[in-house]
């Protein structure tokens, strides 16, 4: 599998155990926002945001308001929700939800009512302006996503647990790949040994990508043996206590030829320009830039298609961007990214290295630790 490994990273900080989510806190800043736009209401209905808000899993609507917090679900999620949110004011509604959400927000007599505008569907919007043909529905963008993006201390401590569990599997189960298995095999083995590790499961569909599958991006796993001499990409991350992990590394089984050296290597220097250049501070169309500009001055400008990285928490993507296509917005402190360039040649196949980082003023701090394989000339 090449040269003997080595980290590029020192040994990873010690985890903090972070304690209870600070929701009262995050209720308080969402509150801040919707009085800045003169809302004195929010229906909040993306699962991810909705747990965020109160701790809950299940599904329902979330009201928020200037004086409360609103849950609303029915008879299979009510016992579920008091452990979960116990502080917040529990509506038990009928599978009817909208009917029940409208009956609520008219008993409150709310004249004007936020939505997430990416997140509710439009038969729940005609719905509920159907019901309360009166109500002004205002769209919001990003104002719980965006607060989302900067991690506190209990968040982190799960990041960096769902962080650990990947690497562990992966190097141990990357000792074990050997020629002819299949890219499903080798999906299914370390899907398992995340689980095993104490991962709720797998954060996304696991990428395993051999030979010409490998300039695909996005490949799904195939029955296609995997061969010496080809690339391999694997591309994996475990969930934890509801938090993501994301990673990829890029070996191969037996002697590197030149091609993969020269591709490989590119690929780890742009990785590596773009961590030890990426902190708060920065926006992510400039991170994007660092990693960009190698793979460009070596020629390759036109097989990296995708962007640097992207924002990871509740959701495997989430804000913000780090990509050319990015936002030129700075990006705040204690935000975790992805750094992940890559190269995919058709016919060929392709190199994709990714870390996690945890952005600071003075830089970024890189979680990821499992082995990246070295192929020096």
């Amino acid at each position: 599998m090449g040269s003997t490994p080595t980290s590029t990273h020192p040994t990873r900080a010690p985890a903090h155990a972070g304690g209870p989510a600070d929701l009262a806190g995050r209720q308080t800043r969402v509150r801040a926002a919707l009085a800045a736009q003169d809302l004195p209401a929010l229906l909040v209905s993306q699962a991810e945001n909705i747990r965020y808000l109160s701790g809950f899993t299940g599904e329902g609507l979330l009201l928020v308001t200037a004086a409360d917090v609103r849950l609303l679900t029915d008879s299979r999620f009510t016992i579920q929700a008091a452990q979960e949110a116990p502080d917040v004011i529990l509506v038990q509604r009928d599978p009817r939800q909208i009917p029940a959400l409208a009956a609520e927000v008219g008993a409150l007599g709310v004249a004007r009512l936020g939505f997430e505008a990416q997140h509710l569907r439009y038969s729940q919007y005609e719905d509920l302006h159907t019901a309360l043909p009166q109500l002004a529905l205002v769209p919001t963008r990003g104002l719980i996503d965006g607060q989302r993006a900067v991690k506190d201390a209990a968040e982190l401590a799960l990041i960096r647990r769902a962080v650990a569990i990947a690497d562990q599997a992966f190097d141990e189960v990357s000792q074990e790949i050997r020629p002819g298995q299949t890219e499903r095999q080798v999906a299914r083995l370390i899907e398992t040994r995340m689980i095993d590790l104490g991962a709720e499961g797998p954060a996304f569909p696991l990428i395993v990508a051999a030979g010409p599958n490998s300039a695909m991006a996005h490949a799904v796993p195939s029955d296609r043996p995997i061969g010496a001499g080809e690339p391999l990409v694997i591309d994996m991350g475990a969930r934890y206590q509801g938090y993501n992990s994301d990673m990829t590394r890029t070996l191969i089984l037996g002697p590197p030829d030149a091609k993969f050296k020269e591709i490989y290597n590119i690929v780890l220097r742009a990785q590596l320009a773009g961590e030890f250049t990426a902190r708060s501070g920065l926006s992510g169309h400039a991170i994007d830039a660092v990693t960009r500009t190698v793979i460009q001055n070596a020629g390759y400008g036109d097989h990296f298609g995708h962007g640097t990285g992207h924002g990871i928490g509740l959701e495997v993507h989430e804000p913000p961007r780090v990509s050319h296509t990015g936002s030129e917005a700075l990006i705040d402190d204690s935000v975790v990214i992805s750094v992940e360039p890559g190269i995919y040649l058709e016919g060929w196949g392709g190199v994709r290295i990714e870390d996690l980082v945890l952005l600071h003023p003075s830089g970024a701090e890189v979680l990821t630790q499992a082995r990246k394989h070295h192929y020096y000339d």
